[in-house]
């Protein structure tokens, strides 16, 4: 392979022509735009209104207010799956043999999936965000720590793309994707503080939980939207009071593992 179809400028370029070809196909297929905006406002309203009533944030915390940065989290990582999803898809039809028939670079094909997955969990955040602020959901800390948390879920979220993209790579159907996605995302999610307080859980079970890195990312945009309350104080664990530095470590740490790993695993299956 040439230096030119490897150079970054490159792989950019083609990512983005790949990813583009992911957005589009939101015209074909219009049920993928219908699930990417439903599924969150579904989140928000079954919590905040089925479940708000039964579960405590804690003195002086609206459980909306808590509960939203919990959604957010959920749901980019949910979105993430996306790239799983459509790199199977693209393995079972057949059309990463015509990527490999075109002078474009191979890790463009992984870039362009993982920059489509941004888009998609930038429209579920913006939904989120406008159902959130009609049952009630305030960001208090200024348009700065706004930014920020949705600029730091985002990044989490496409750290957890290329996760999902190597799982995507190794499985043979969609529909094995989807299941084994469910099998990682909802313990991840649902054992983390993102729908009830870090006081709920049993003591072995609640370490797991302050470590989790959903947690953290979770804690992290609370802080940064200003929806915690100094009668409910912060755990003294180091990824609780640092959630911002513990997210970003472990954004880091995945893109290095699995950024390499997908790319291997990708010309490994597009050369067989």
């Amino acid at each position: 392979m040439s230096t030119t179809r490897t150079s970054p400028l490159r792989v950019a370029t083609d990512g983005w022509v790949v990813a583009k070809r992911n957005v589009i196909k939101i015209k074909r297929v219009p049920e993928i735009l219908v699930f990417v905006l439903l599924s969150p406002i579904m989140f928000v309203l079954l919590f905040a209104y089925v479940f708000g009533g039964a579960i405590d944030a804690g003195a002086g915390l609206d459980y909306k207010e808590f509960l939203i940065g919990g959604i957010f989290a959920q749901t980019v990582v949910f979105g993430a799956t996306f790239t799983g999803a459509g790199l199977a898809e693209d393995m079972q039809k057949g059309i990463i043999d015509r990527f490999r028939s075109l002078p474009m670079s191979r890790s463009a094909v992984l870039v362009g999936r993982t920059t489509s997955d941004i888009i998609y969990n930038v429209l579920s955040l913006v939904i989120m965000a406008l159902t959130g602020l009609l049952v009630g959901w305030r960001a208090r800390e200024g348009v700065l720590d706004t930014l920020a948390a949705f600029a730091l879920l985002i990044l989490f979220a496409y750290a957890i793309s290329w996760v999902m993209g190597y799982i995507g790579l190794l499985v043979p159907s969609v529909e094995v994707i989807n299941n084994a996605s469910f099998l990682v995302i909802m313990p991840l999610t649902f054992v983390s503080n993102a729908f009830v307080p870090l006081e709920s859980f049993p003591s072995g079970l609640r370490t797991v939980v302050e470590w989790n890195p959903v947690s953290a990312v979770t804690q992290a945009v609370r802080e940064l939207f200003g929806n915690t309350s100094d009668a409910v104080p912060v755990p003294d664990v180091w990824s609780m009071q640092n959630p911002v530095l513990y997210t970003l470590i472990w954004v880091v740490l995945i893109l290095v593992v699995f950024v390499p790993l997908s790319v291997r695993q990708y010309r490994i299956a597009s050369s067989r």
